[in-house]
Formats: C-alpha cells, structure tokens, sequence
C-alpha cells in the first residue's frame, strides 16, 4: 500500500522517491510519485508551487531551471520507458559538434503512438535499433540511426552531405553503418540521403570539396585524382595536404572558401599555407566554391590549363600516398 503523507520529508517526498530523483537528475514522474507513497494532495500543492513541471506529468523538485541535461531525461520520462533520443541530441552524445535545439526528437518502437509537448517531440518506429545506448537515466539512438535522422530533417541536398561528411570524418559512424540504416528507410526517406553518402564516403572533407570533384569528373582530359592524399618531401617530412590532387604531375588544387575558415587570420594562414608546397615545386592551384558555383566552366578551364603546365615541367620528388576510402556497400 502507498505510504501514508506523514512519512514523507520536508521536501514532500517519500525516501523511496528520494531514491528516483537521485537516479534521475532531480526529475521524477507522477506515476513513480505515487508508487513511491507520495500522495495526490501533495503533488498537487508542490506541483507548480516548490516543483517546476517540466513535461505533463514530470516535475523538476530539485529547483533552479533546467540544463539541457535535465530537459533530456525529463523528455525521456514523458516518452515512457522504451522512449530513446535521435537526431540533433543523441548526435551530440556521439561526439557530434551540433548546437542544442529547441525541441528534442525521440523514437519509440510500435505500438506507442506519436505525440508531442512543448520541447518533446515521440515519433513512433517500426525500424528496432538493435544499438541504442543506454548510460544511467539517458538513452539514445545507436550513431548511425541518430546522424541520418538528423541530415534527413535538414533542407536541401548540400547541408545533409555536409552532416554525413562530417560524421565519417570524425569517425562518429561509418559509411557501411549508415548504408545499412538507409537500406532499412522508406524508399522515399532514403532518396534523400543516397547522394549524401556518396558524398560522405568518397573521402571529402567538406562539400566544396566533393564540388571540385565532381566538376572534374566532367573533363575529358584530367585524369582521376587523389582525395585529400598524404604527402611527404624527398626527405620524408610531412606537408600539407591537399584537397585534389593529381599524382602525375604533383599538382595540388586547394579549395579556399570563408565559410569553412571562419576568420580573417584563418583565411591568410589557409592561403599563405600553399606556398610550403610550391617552395617544394607543386604547381598550387586555388579555387573557391563561388567561382564554382557561378563560373564552372572557366574554372575547370583553369584546372585543365594547369594540368597541361605542370605536365611541362619537371616532377618534383614529392611522395603521394592515397587516403584509405571506405565505400558503402
């Protein structure tokens, strides 16, 4: 039988509740409340007085505002127990470098249904995620299933490359762990991100990047180049490296865009950092993602005229070794 109101402490609650906040960052649900013999005239007095009701049904007692952290089990706590995190916040979990969002996105297996409350948004899965992560009172979509559900909600073609590059980069999942989540999507839902993940496992770091080769692609007279090779002098010192390069006639093409180096002093170091190549006699090439985009004849026009000078020239003893690329299957 719950215990009765006078065994509780001066906080209202019970030690068995006491024992459900602890393991909960301070939150603590109705239904655990009154299981825990706390009764409804108190959750009814505290609630919204000396607790913050943060979801239905889930209060804060602990005081203060919420942190994120907080926002997060509270969510989950509203979800229910098979309730876990995907998207932007479970990315963040795996080691993703994302800003919090207003509204936290989480799956449930069937047959829950899809709700939402203020920051906390359930949608209902059919696809198990044999990965979730369970750590303390937090639970999260395996990396994977959280990166794609997160690129499929941004608009447009390039800022979901962008996402999945950035993942693959920073070893958050791979290219073959992602092939085989959108293999399990909606044919519909899986269009959308099979050109990211081409994307993402060529080996680019950056969408200009996958620009640049896909432009060169079209010519008729470059040959295929190294992505993002390793390089080393005669002497076996480590150089920079360069985003395209083409091995025959050690040719380096760097894209140099603002955008991807957020300050003027990143900008002249990137720039001024392509002379450690030419003092070693790589024909430097730069190019920017406008000039691309706005003019993408002239600049493979200006890439193939390159080409064509460097291969008049002696090589230089500059060492190329290919980047690994894991492909999806």
């Amino acid at each position: 039988m719950p215990r009765s109101a006078d065994t509780t402490s001066p906080s209202g609650l019970t030690e068995a509740a006491l024992a459900h906040v602890a393991r909960q960052d301070g939150l603590v649900t109705r239904s655990q409340l009154l299981d825990s013999g706390v009764s409804k005239a108190t959750i009814r007095w505290r609630a919204g007085r000396t607790w913050l009701a943060l979801l239905p049904s889930v209060y804060l007692v602990t005081g203060g505002p919420p942190t994120h952290r907080q926002r997060e089990i509270g969510a989950l706590l509203w979800g229910g127990g098979r309730a876990y995190l995907t998207g932007s916040a479970a990315a963040r979990h795996h080691g993703m470098i994302l800003p919090p969002l207003a509204t936290l996105e989480m799956l449930a297996p069937a047959p829950a249904r899809s709700r939402g409350h203020g920051f906390a948004s359930l949608r209902r899965t059919t696809i198990d995620d044999p990965a979730v992560v369970s750590v303390g009172p937090l639970r999260y979509a395996s990396a994977a299933r959280a990166v794609l559900d997160l690129a499929h909600a941004r608009p447009g073609s390039a800022a979901r490359s962008a996402l999945l590059i950035e993942a693959v980069q920073r070893g958050v999942t791979s290219p073959e762990e992602l092939h085989a989540w959108i293999c399990r999507l909606r044919t519909r839902d899986a269009a959308r991100l099979l050109r990211p993940l081409e994307h993402a496992a060529s080996g680019a770091w950056s969408v200009p990047e996958v620009q640049l080769l896909e432009l060169v692609a079209t010519s008729s007279i470059l040959p295929e180049p190294m992505l993002n090779p390793t390089l080393r002098d005669e002497g076996g010192r480590r150089l920079l490296t360069p985003d395209v390069w083409f091995d025959e006639v050690a040719m380096a093409v760097m894209v140099h865009s603002h955008l991807f180096h957020s300050t003027g002093r990143d900008w002249v170091q990137t720039v001024e950092s392509d002379g450690e190549l030419t003092r070693r006699g790589v024909l430097v090439l730069g190019i920017t993602p406008t000039g691309m985009r706005e003019d993408p004849v002239g600049t493979l026009r200006r890439v193939e005229d390159s080409h064509a000078i460097a291969a008049r020239r002696p090589r230089p003893g500059v060492v190329a070794t290919p980047r690994p690329v894991v492909r999806s299957a």
